[in-house]
């Protein structure tokens, strides 16, 4: 079903989110739109709604497996704005956004589903789940000039680390931290410092009053913890092409890079083992 803005759609298409969970796929251009699209009908999702210039065409056989949302999309506020008219209506169903040429992974999603792992996860009386945003970029940038090549697709294995997140007091919050690394890291010099981080509350359950942040945390200060207070909790991880490709395509870095690769690069494997073996994400009490 295609809707010509959200307005439209949280009128007469709302009934997509009375069940979840529900990913929500924000596109800003076209790159792998399709792949991003079927990787997330693949995980299990009930509701997949993809928000996108109304110019841009989603192959015929997805068009009636997804909600398609009309949406302009060149504001850097966007997805923020689009996901807090979205919440209200979803109240109670887990939602997940990303981007397109972004791809979920959890633990163990090779063999299960993304509700029966949200289920556990809820079961753990958690309301939020933090991912990290894994960098991921072509190896050969004369062949693949926009930085995207699912087949030689490479990611950094090490060089993440995690600061203390001040309050507004500048103390430490509890049980929150700022997490670094990959491209906007390693390239820092081409990335603004307030989007240099690489955490995300990409998962969620949707309640009153509940609002996304420009930071992609939440105004519910727990949303925004990596685990509970009495053990770790599952955490997931959303290999991404975006910076990547951002960099690439911006005039002014895109000439000061040449290559991505360095001596921590490594082929990515498409599969949550490999990001588990680095670190990448956390499969806590969950077997």
């Amino acid at each position: 079903m295609r809707y010509r803005d959200l307005k439209h759609f949280l009128k007469d298409g709302v009934g997509a989110l009375a069940k979840g969970p529900i990913a929500v796929i924000f596109v800003e251009d076209e790159i792998e739109i399709d792949t991003s699209v079927r990787h997330h009908l693949h995980l299990g999702f009930r509701a997949v709604l993809v928000l996108a210039p109304p110019e841009l065409a989603l192959p015929s056989d997805l068009t009636e497996r997804v909600h398609r949302i009309d949406t302009p999309v060149f504001n850097d506020l966007a997805l923020v704005r689009a996901m807090n008219q979205i919440i209200p209506a979803a109240e109670g169903q887990w939602i997940y956004y990303c981007y397109n040429a972004e791809y979920l992974f959890f633990p163990f999603c090779e063999t299960r589903t993304i509700g029966e792992m949200l289920a556990f996860h809820t079961e753990e009386r958690r309301d939020a789940m933090l991912t990290y945003v894994v960098d991921l970029y072509a190896g050969d940038l004369a062949q693949y000039p926009q930085a995207v090549s699912l087949e030689e697709a490479m990611l950094d294995k090490s060089g993440y680390y995690a600061l203390a997140r001040p309050d507004e007091n500048e103390h430490p919050r509890e049980r929150q931290l700022d997490f670094f690394g990959g491209l906007r890291w390693r390239f820092e010099e081409h990335i603004p410092k307030e989007r240099r981080k690489i955490d995300r509350i990409a998962l969620f359950r949707a309640k009153a009053g509940l609002q996304l942040r420009p930071d992609y945390t939440f105004s519910d200060e727990e949303y925004n913890t990596y685990s509970c207070p009495w053990h770790h909790n599952l955490t997931a991880a959303i290999c991404s092409f975006r910076t990547a490709k951002a960099l690439k395509l911006n005039p002014g870095s895109t000439f000061d890079i040449s290559t991505f690769e360095w001596h921590n690069s490594t082929r990515f494997e498409w599969n949550s083992q490999q990001l588990l073996d680095l670190g990448l994400m956390e499969p806590g009490q969950w077997f």
